[in-house]
C-alpha cells in the first residue's frame, strides 16, 4: 500500500514526537534525581542546624533556669533581710516603749511621793491645829471646873478630877512627840537622800577597785567567785539603806511550776507585797586574759570570749524564769548584777547590742553605779510607805483621843446636870425647913415646952450655883464627828 506524502510526513512527525518525548523523559529523570539529591542534602543540613539550634535552646533553658533559681534565692534573701530589718525595728520600738514606760513609772512614783509628802504636811498642820485647839479647850475646861466647883468639891474631888484629866494630857503630849518624830524622820530622809545619791558613783568605783584587786584571788574557782559576787551584792543592798529581813531576803526558796526548788541570790521586797529578783554573775577568766594580753589581736579575742561568757550567763538566768515562780510577785525581768564595773563596761563596749540581748530575754544587766539608783528608789518607796502608815496611825490615834474627849465631856455634862438637880433639891428642902412657913417656926415651940430639948437649930441658907454645861453639851452631843483619816 503506497502512502501519500502527507501520511508519511504525519508519521514522521509522530515518530519524531515520540522520540523527542523519550529523550525528554530521560533528561527529566536525570534532573529529578539531581533535585532529589540536592533536596536531601539541604534537608540534612537543615536538620543539623535544627539539632544545633535545639541544643543551644536547651543550654539557654538551663542557663535561664539557673538564673531564675539564683533570682529566687536573691529575692528570698532580700525578703529575709527585710524581715530582719522589720524585726529589729520592732524590737527597737519595743525597747524604746519599755524605756518610756519605766520613765513614766518613775515620774508617777515621784509625783505620788510628792503628793503623799504634801498630804502628810497638810495632815501634820491639821494635827497641830487640832492639838492646839484641844489643848486650849482642856485648859479652859479645867480652869472653869476648878474655879466654879472649888467651893463645892473637897480636895479629894479636885485630885480625882486631875487624875481623870492627866491621862489625856499625857496622850496629847505623846501624840505631839510622835508627830515631831515622824516629821524629823521625813526631813532627815529627804536631806540624806541627795547626799547618798552623790556618793553612789564614788562607792561604786571604790567597790569596783576592790573587785579588781580580788580578781587574781578569785580566778578559776567558780564557787568562791560566786560567793564573793553575792557578798558584793549584799554590801550594795546595805549601802542603799535596805535591811535584811525587812526589805530583802538572801537565797529564799521558791518552787517552779514543776515543783522543783529554785533559789535566787536575792529577792527585794517592795511595798504592797511585791518583789524584785537580783542575781549576781561574775565573769573573770576571759576578762583577766584580755587585761594581760600583749597584742591587740589577743585582747580582741579575749574580749569576744568575755562577751560570749556574759551572754551565757544571760541565757542561763533567762532559762531559770525566776519571775514566774510560785509565790513570786515580780515584774517580768530579773536584774543581773556584775560586781566588776570595768568588766561590765568592756562587755557593753565590745557588743553594743548586749544590753538589748539581755532585755529581750527579760534580763537587765546592772553594775554598782546603775543598781544603786534603783535600790535608792526602792528605799525611798519604803520610806513613803512607812510615812503613810505612820500618818494613818496618827490619824487613827487622833480619832481615838477625840472620842475619849467626847466621852469625858459627856460625863462632865452629866455631873453638872446632877449637881444642878441636887442644888435645886437642897434649896427646896431648906425652904421647907427654914422658910417662913417651914418647920423651924413650927418646932421652936417644942423647945420651950420640952425639958429634954437642949440643942439649937443651926441657921440654914439656900445655895445658888451656876454650872456651865452648855459648851460641854455641844461637845458631847457630837461624839461621831471624828476626823476622817482618809481626808
Amino acid at each position: 500500500m503506497t502512502l501519500s506524502p502527507e501520511w508519511i510526513g504525519l508519521l514522521l512527525w509522530v515518530l519524531g514526537l515520540f522520540m523527542g518525548g523519550g529523550a525528554a523523559m530521560v533528561y527529566g529523570r536525570r534532573g529529578l534525581a539531581e533535585a532529589r539529591n540536592r533536596s536531601e542534602l539541604v534537608r540534612t543540613q537543615y536538620e543539623a542546624r535544627i539539632s544545633d539550634y535545639e541544643s543551644r535552646i536547651q543550654q539557654l533553658d538551663r542557663q535561664l533556669a539557673g538564673y531564675e533559681a539564683e533570682l529566687r534565692s536573691l529575692r528570698e534573701r532580700l525578703d529575709e533581710a527585710r524581715d530582719a530589718v522589720n524585726d529589729k525595728s520592732l524590737e527597737l520600738a519595743g525597747a524604746q516603749s519599755r524605756v518610756n514606760d519605766l520613765d513614766r513609772q518613775l515620774t508617777r512614783l515621784q509625783a505620788e511621793h510628792e503628793e503623799k509628802q504634801a498630804a502628810f504636811e497638810t495632815l501634820k498642820q491639821s494635827f497641830e491645829q487640832s492639838k492646839e485647839q484641844l489643848k486650849t479647850e482642856f485648859q479652859n475646861l479645867a480652869n472653869k471646873v476648878l474655879e466654879e466647883k472649888g467651893r463645892l468639891f473637897t480636895q479629894s474631888s479636885t485630885s480625882s478630877l486631875d487624875a481623870m484629866l492627866k491621862p489625856f494630857r499625857e496622850q496629847i503630849s505623846a501624840f505631839q512627840q510622835r508627830i515631831n518624830q515622824v516629821h524629823d524622820e521625813s526631813v532627815k530622809g529627804n536631806a540624806s537622800l541627795g547626799t547618798e545619791i552623790k556618793q553612789v558613783l564614788e562607792v561604786g568605783l571604790r567597790m569596783s577597785a576592790e573587785a579588781n584587786n580580788l580578781t587574781l584571788a578569785l580566778k578559776g574557782d567558780k564557787k568562791t567567785t560566786g560567793t564573793w559576787g553575792e557578798i558584793q551584792l549584799e554590801k550594795t543592798l546595805e549601802l542603799a539603806g535596805l535591811v535584811k529581813g525587812d526589805h530583802y531576803e538572801a537565797q529564799p526558796r521558791f518552787k517552779d511550776g514543776e515543783g522543783q526548788n529554785r533559789q535566787p541570790d536575792f529577792v527585794i521586797k517592795l511595798p504592797d507585797e511585791k518583789h524584785m529578783v537580783i542575781d549576781s554573775k561574775v565573769s573573770l577568766v576571759d576578762y583577766d586574759r584580755a587585761l594581760s594580753a600583749e597584742t591587740e589581736a589577743e585582747q580582741g579575742a579575749a574580749l569576744q570570749a568575755h562577751v560570749k561568757a556574759v551572754k551565757q550567763h544571760i541565757d542561763d538566768l533567762s532559762r531559770k524564769d525566776y519571775t514566774n515562780l510560785i509565790g513570786m510577785r515580780s515584774p517580768s525581768f530579773v536584774l543581773m548584777f556584775m560586781p566588776i564595773e570595768s568588766a561590765y563596761i568592756e562587755a557593753l563596749k565590745n557588743n553594743r547590742d548586749l544590753f538589748n540581748y539581755g532585755y529581750q530575754r527579760n534580763v537587765v544587766m546592772v553594775s554598782h553605779t546603775t543598781l544603786m539608783p534603783i535600790l535608792k528608789t526602792v528605799a525611798n518607796l519604803w520610806m513613803v510607805a512607812r510615812s503613810s502608815a505612820q500618818a494613818q496611825e496618827l490619824s487613827d490615834r487622833a480619832g481615838e483621843i477625840y472620842n475619849q474627849v467626847a466621852v469625858v465631856a459627856e460625863n462632865l455634862k452629866k455631873l453638872g446636870d446632877t449637881l444642878g438637880t441636887v442644888s435645886n433639891h437642897y434649896n427646896r428642902t431648906v425652904t421647907a425647913l427654914a422658910g417662913r412657913q417651914g418647920l423651924y417656926g413650927k418646932v421652936n415651940r417644942f423647945n420651950e415646952l420640952s425639958a429634954k430639948a437642949n440643942k439649937t437649930l443651926p441657921p440654914i441658907e439656900p445655895h445658888h450655883g451656876d454650872y456651865q454645861v452648855e459648851r460641854l453639851a455641844l461637845l458631847a452631843a457630837e461624839p461621831d464627828s471624828t476626823p476622817d483619816p482618809e481626808k
